[in-house]
């Protein structure tokens, strides 16, 4: 079983850690810590006892939010996870009057646009040529939150 909650400075280093498990083009640790004391993000972490095994970031900006990162380390995907952070976000959300939360996807990423969409996601548009290494094209999200 695990736990979610915000992050603190001592997990930076985990997250950034996953980064570079995760993606091709991970965040540096300087990246994370940078993200991490600004004023208008915050960080969730799923953990399984004291490991993290996933991680949240997000930008807000008036009532407006957007999902930079969502991962999850590969041997703990399909657990609920991701879900738990989103409804972490939602809770966090609801505090801040933040009525609308962005994101994009890889257009090939048709695992996370499923995941998005089950959590009320819907596509707004495509960025062309948005991602490198891969080159790909970004599927933007959206979805409304509250009433």
């Amino acid at each position: 079983m695990f736990t979610v909650r915000q992050i603190k400075e001592t997990d930076v280093e985990r997250i950034a850690c996953l980064e570079q498990q995760i993606f091709p083009d991970g965040w540096s640790y300087e990246a994370v810590r940078d993200t991490y004391r600004q004023d208008n993000s915050v960080l969730f972490g799923a953990f399984d006892g004291e490991r993290l095994i996933g991680y949240l970031i997000v930008y807000y900006v008036m009532d407006e939010g957007e999902i930079a990162r969502i991962a999850v380390e590969e041997g703990s995907r399909r657990q609920g996870a991701a879900g738990h952070m989103l409804l972490k976000l939602e809770d966090f959300c609801e505090e801040k009057r933040i009525a609308k939360l962005m994101l994009e996807v890889r257009e090939s990423n048709e695992a996370a646009a499923a995941f998005y969409k089950d959590y009320g996601f819907e596509e707004d548009g495509v960025r062309k040529g948005y991602y490198a290494d891969p080159a790909e094209d970004a599927v933007l999200m959206s979805r409304r939150l509250g009433r």
